[in-house]
């Protein structure tokens, strides 16, 4: 059966997406297309770790409408020896790298070994501070962690996001009490992520995120299959619902902070 069709929400950002896996990478024109009929704008590709981070940035050259973040994931921080940051750095300050991370810690499934974890973020932090970017956090059972490793330096002048975030409403509050924006996902459709949607409620307008993750966590009405930017859209009818907002409107409003945020020029269609 074909897929349900997103509806069409002009300023979205997806600015959180793995373009270079499969099946978008096998017809990434079809994709990119798919995602300007549903009104994505602009899109965040990611590439997270040592080996993805270059091809991230050769893959959004040629894009107007697409941006990179380069950083090493928690599950390979046993990887981020000081060659890698050093690579992960020099890809940071291409004009097109929009942010520093995918980083982070993740407790759940401790791919590499939580001290490893917590000295890749620390780097991380301070390559951002360098270059004066913003963060890409991957977080996942580890809110307390990952906020001390933050809170034991100056802030970060451009602070940064709690990407796919799946914490709780109280943990909501922490990062947005320290400046960092929240960036949901299609987790937020699911039917048992009621905590989530609470931490979305609470969420100020100019502090929201949207993103796929694509390929993962398709959201509904499409989950279970894999994931692409197009879909933004229906997480974003969602979230509207659970805020009470015109859909339209939330989409306007969260491409306009992730423009903001990541110092995104305005899109062409603008």
């Amino acid at each position: 059966m074909p897929a349900p069709r997103p509806p069409r929400f002009p300023g979205l950002v997806d600015t959180h997406c793995h373009l270079d896996y499969a099946p978008m990478i096998d017809d990434l024109a079809a994709t990119l297309q798919r995602a300007a009929d549903a009104g994505v704008e602009q899109m965040i590709h990611v590439g997270c770790s040592r080996a993805s981070a270059p091809r991230a940035v050769a893959l959004v050259a040629p894009h107007a409408h697409l941006f990179a973040a380069v950083g090493i994931h928690p599950h390979d921080a046993s990887e981020a020896d000081e060659a890698a940051l050093a690579e992960i750095a020099a890809l940071a300050r291409g004009a097109k790298v929009v942010a520093v991370g995918e980083t982070g810690l993740d407790y759940h499934y401790n791919r590499s070994p939580p001290d490893a974890q917590k000295r890749a973020l620390a780097a991380h932090r301070e390559i951002a501070r360098d270059l004066d970017k913003p963060l890409v956090l991957h977080i996942r059972d580890a809110h307390a962690d990952a906020l001390a490793i933050l809170d034991d330096a100056p802030p970060l002048p451009r602070r940064g996001v709690v990407h796919c975030f799946t914490g709780t409403p109280a943990e909501a509050e922490q990062w947005l009490a320290r400046g960092y924006l929240l960036s949901f996902s299609g987790i937020a459709t699911f039917p048992q992520a009621e905590g989530l949607r609470d931490a979305a409620r609470l969420c100020p307008a100019d502090r929201l995120l949207l993103e796929t993750d694509a390929p993962y966590l398709a959201p509904v009405p499409v989950r279970g299959r894999k994931n692409e930017p197009a879909n933004v859209a229906f997480t974003c009818a969602h979230l509207a619902g659970v805020r009470r907002e015109d859909p339209a409107a939330l989409a306007v409003q969260a491409g306009a902070n992730a423009r903001t945020f990541f110092r995104l020029p305005a899109p062409a269609s603008a």
